[in-house]
Parts: structure tokens; sequence; C-alpha cells
């Protein structure tokens, strides 16, 4: 059976995204590490070298990391800055590099963990006019609301997680 291309559904914007919505999508960046944690804890190395299509659970964790590493640079940028132009990453290329392709998952699970503790600080003391702030993309050339990012990155949690799971179901 051939793994399904989007696991949590296409990415859609939810604007306007009002305070209960912003609190729901903040959870469940709260609640990536731990479950990360839940999903690939009892795996050996044998089952970290599954592949999701082009990645292995291993990069797909070390993804995660790299990922939210620039989303949490990109919330602050947009807060400290006006309009700031980000600089744009190229995740497959990331994937390839020895660590992503060789590293111990352990090391980006306790990343994420002090990560999102600190960026679900941040998300929390967001007023609404600081959710609609923006910074602008090269890649896409144009801007991106704060809180529509939030439920970007929110989606992308359940996004790979819902890779892992999906594989982890197989694997029994």
């Amino acid at each position: 059976m051939n793994p399904p291309e989007f696991p949590a559904g296409e990415y859609v914007s939810e604007l306007p995204i009002g305070v209960a919505r912003r609190d729901e999508l903040i959870g469940e960046i709260e609640r990536l590490p731990a479950r990360l944690h839940e999903l690939v804890g009892g795996m050996n190395e044998a089952q970290r070298e599954t592949r999701y299509k082009n990645w292995t659970v291993r990069q797909i964790v070390h993804h995660l990391a790299d990922s939210h590493l620039q989303g949490s640079v990109r919330f602050r940028l947009a807060l400290t800055e006006d309009r700031p132009a980000i600089k744009p990453y190229d995740p497959p290329r990331f994937a390839e590099l020895a660590d992503a392709k060789t590293g111990d998952v352990e090391l980006s699970l306790r990343l994420l963990e002090s990560l999102h503790g600190r960026w679900v600080l941040l998300l929390r003391s967001l007023t609404d006019p600081e959710f609609a702030r923006t910074f602008f993309h090269p890649e896409y050339q144009r801007e991106f609301r704060l809180d529509d990012v939030l439920a970007i990155y929110a989606h992308h949690c359940r996004h790979h997680a819902g890779q892992i799971e999906w594989l982890r179901e197989r694997m029994k």
C-alpha cells in the first residue's frame, strides 16, 4: 500500500483565526515533542531507517527540528522587525546532510522539546496585533501573517507525525 501524500490532509488557510482556535494550534505545537517520543521512542534503529516516500523516520524527525528552528526564528523576526524578508532553506537538501541521515533521533527530540517549550511561551504571550504581524517569503513572493504561520506549523506537526504513525501501523 502506498503512503498517503498528505496524511493530515492538505493545508488550507484558516484565516481569520480566532483566539480559541489559536489556543488549539499552540496546543498542537506544544504536544509534538511528546507525540514524537511516543511514536519513535520504541523503535529500533532498523525501524528508524524505514522510509516514508523519500525520507526515513530518522530524517523526518531531524527535518521537524530543522523546520521548527526556522519557524521560531521567523516568528521572532516578524515580531522585532517591520515586514522582514526571511531566508528560505531547502528541506530536501538539509535531509541529505550527514547529521540528518545518521544522527541519533534523540538529539532532535530533545531539541524539539526545548525549542517548543520556548516557542509556546512566546506564542501564548502574543496579542491579536502581534499575530497580525507579517514576514515576507521571497520564495512565494508574498507576506505571511503570524496567525496563518501558526496554523501552517501546527499542520506541519500533524503531517509528519501522521507519516510516522502510518509507518508504525504497518510495522506491527
